[in-house]
């Protein structure tokens, strides 16, 4: 029998149970590093930037990741990240949002806690509702109707998985209701997108843009386009004596200089008189301004109204074949390089004066019809309350020459009278000339000389006070058909500004204007090209809004008055134009309760940043 020792058996027993407490450790080990291997190829599949830290025996991974801000790249410098998805998205849960490229600003950190690589969570990232909804439907993604209505009315218990936008086949789910884990009290979201989806490009006008067409360009009568050839050779002609003249009169300055014997006199000293720019420098100057005059302008409207207005000159307009919709360009004016930049801080909206406030209005109703799903600037409610009340009397219209007599109510005294009486005192003034003239008959020759003298001097001082009296009681009428003008019925705005285009086409203020067309269409075309001529002439904007203010002014106060119509009768081409404007904002402001452009709205209003992830 082998005698065992206490040493032996400590050996036996105990290295056994220590390497059985060993091997949690090194399974421990071996699971944590597989899991960090496992965790560090899914960040570097999705090119993310993370900090990460093992605990080996508590088998706890850190992983640092950051938190951004992101916008959509500008849809003109930056066009090929604007219209492609990206390369490689994540495949973290959490990261969606990497579908797109986007333009990011770091923001925070965020560490988690993981054990095991299906546990890891990729921070979402905060974005402006509008904007992402802007961009979906820039690539063309279609508005869920039902989806924008439950979140309208639910909130943040909207359920998982709802769907707010579509793919254009509106067949698959393009952006939905996520879930709250990582949101913090925000509207959580997720996107899907495929390549084969984008369905619009850079020639398509983005969400908040407009499309302003050029005022079709008269074509030039024979007469004029003889006086033109007849004024250009007649220029050339002094041109090419002035420099005749010029060559002259430098000779002679040299021969001045030289005295006799060939000596040099002294030069009095010679004043340089500036005459502005070379002739060259200002015909470009005037082709520049005639080449912005016949392209089409783009506005941006955002929520604090204009923000910026770009021409291509380059790119000529065509008055035959005008756009259907603002929203619709024809052409790749916006994607090329072309494209220039315009004036527009007198469009700006300020505090001291209205001219942006009228001109985001009327572009906005320019810019939205019955299938606009969103719009970016609100009109104001008191511009909209304006717009909606009757405030011109159609006395005043039939003053100004707009209407005739058979087309208002009857407003005005009438006075049926005028020709009886006429006959009566002519009648009369006949009867006592025939008593006059015979009672002079009975006179001897010196008595009827001065008779007749004397019924000629009374017959006129009678004609002339006749006179008087119908100067005076027409001035008296006149001033009362004012008076009762102002007082008569008022009118619809749309019904001011269907007169108002009829009397503009009459006078031919409306070039190339169809009479055929539908006055619907044919209204939104002419404040088209108002608002295109509002951009690039300051003053004739200013005149525009001050007659817009006037005209606000007395419907606040109650009604037109004589200084408003005196200032109507001088300026009545400014105010049939600035009728147009109120009439589109008014036909703009039909969008129902309950209706998809209203919900989307009112969503964008309540959620300025979501989460996305």
């Amino acid at each position: 029998m082998v005698d065992t020792s206490p040493t032996d058996i400590i050996t036996f027993i105990g290295v056994p149970l220590a390497v059985l407490g060993v091997l949690p450790i090194l399974y421990n080990t071996l699971a944590t590093l597989a899991a960090l291997s496992k965790i560090k190829r899914m960040l570097k599949h999705g090119r993310l930037t993370a900090l990460t830290r093992s605990d080996v025996v508590n088998r706890v991974i850190e992983v640092e990741l950051p938190r951004y801000a992101v916008q959509p790249w500008d849809r003109f410098a930056h066009r090929a990240e604007y219209w492609t998805i990206s390369r490689q998205p994540s495949a973290i849960p959490g990261g969606s949002w990497t579908t797109f490229n986007w333009k990011t600003n770091t923001i925070g950190i965020k560490t988690q806690r993981v054990e095991y690589a299906d546990q890891l969570r990729q921070p979402q990232v905060e974005v402006e509702f509008h904007e992402l909804v802007a961009y979906l439907l820039d690539l063309g993604a279609l508005p869920d109707a039902h989806g924008w209505r439950l979140l309208r009315s639910t909130g943040l218990w909207t359920p998982m998985g709802c769907a707010l936008m579509k793919s254009p086949d509106g067949h698959r789910v393009a952006l939905a209701i996520a879930p709250l884990d990582d949101s913090d009290g925000h509207l959580s979201l997720k996107v899907t997108w495929e390549a084969e989806w984008t369905t619009r490009d850079a020639s398509a006008l983005p969400p908040y843009w407009i499309r302003l067409p050029p005022a079709p360009v008269k074509e030039p009568t024979d007469q004029e386009s003889a006086a033109t050839a007849t004024g250009s050779g007649s220029q050339e002609v002094v041109e090419q004596k002035e420099e005749t003249g010029n060559t002259n009169t430098d000779d002679d300055t040299k021969e001045e200089k030289l005295g006799e014997g060939g000596e040099k006199k002294d030069e009095e000293p010679r004043v340089i008189i500036d005459d502005g720019p070379p002739r060259s420098s200002l015909d470009s100057i005037q082709k520049q301004a005639d080449r912005a005059l016949r392209a089409p302008i783009t506005c941006q409207i955002s929520v604090d109204g204009l923000q910026a207005a770009l021409s291509q000159p380059s790119l000529p307009s065509s008055p035959q074949s005008p756009p259907s919709h603002p929203h619709h360009l024809a052409s790749d004016s916006l994607a090329t390089s072309n494209v220039e930049s315009l004036h527009m801080e007198h469009l700006r909206i300020n505090s001291l004066k209205s001219a942006g406030k009228w001109f985001a209005s009327a572009a906005t109703a320019y810019g939205t019809t019955s299938q606009t799903v969103l719009w970016n600037y609100k009109v104001p409610d008191e511009l909209l309350a304006f717009a909606r009340r009757d405030t011109v009397p159609c006395g005043v219209l039939e003053l100004l020459g707009v209407v005739h007599e058979g087309q208002t109510p009857a407003w005005a005294t009438k006075y049926d009278n005028d020709a009886l009486d006429h006959h009566e005192a002519f009648s009369r003034a006949f009867r006592e000339q025939n008593i006059a003239m015979a009672a002079e008959a009975r006179m001897d020759p010196a008595a009827r000389s001065i008779a007749q003298r004397q019924r000629q001097d009374r017959e006129m001082m009678q004609r002339m006070n006749d006179m008087r009296d119908r100067s005076r009681r027409d001035a008296q009428r006149r001033e009362t058909r004012r008076h009762e003008a102002l007082q008569s019925p008022k009118w619809d705005t749309r019904l001011v500004a269907e007169h108002n285009l009829s009397w503009l086409r009459a006078r031919g203020k409306l070039p190339n204007s169809n009479s055929n067309a539908n006055n619907n269409s044919e209204l939104r075309d002419v404040v088209g090209t108002l608002l295109h001529r509002m951009v690039l002439d300051g003053a004739f904007a200013a005149s525009l809004c001050e007659m817009l203010d006037v005209w606000k002014a007395w419907a606040d106060n109650g009604g037109m008055r004589a200084a408003d119509l005196d200032i109507l009768e001088v300026r009545q081409e400014i105010f049939a134009q600035a009728s147009l404007l109120v009439a589109l904002v008014k036909d703009a402001t039909g969008a129902h309760e309950g209706t998809l452009s209203m919900d989307l709205q009112e969503c964008l209003r309540m959620w300025r940043v979501v989460r996305l992830g």
